[in-house]
């Protein structure tokens, strides 16, 4: 996937706004469970939110980790909630168009 300029960012934060957090991190942080739910999450929709309820002072570190395993995009947190985008590799089922 190709690195996502600032306005296509802003563009995926408009939409989401929205959305209501998809998948929630609590106290068991990010395990592989919560990952493949995240990666089921990003082929059904594109674009999700993800909410942070506990591990609050390692969120940035644990978002980075989700687009490095992942192969996804983080387009913005607000709070304790970040925002993911992932567009499916075959055409005729992505969601969102730039």
């Amino acid at each position: 996937m190709k690195k996502l300029s600032g306005k296509e960012k802003k563009y995926l934060r408009g939409l989401a706004h929205a959305l209501s957090p998809v998948v929630l991190i609590g106290k068991n942080g990010c395990t592989g469970q919560v990952t493949s739910q995240i990666d089921e999450a990003l082929n059904a929709h594109e674009l999700i939110k993800i909410k942070f309820i506990d591990y609050i002072d390692e969120k940035k570190e644990i978002a980075a980790e989700i687009v490095e395993k992942l192969k996804c995009e983080c387009c913005g947190s607000i709070g304790h909630t970040f925002i993911f985008f992932r567009q499916n590799e075959d055409p005729a089922k992505r969601k969102i168009e730039f």
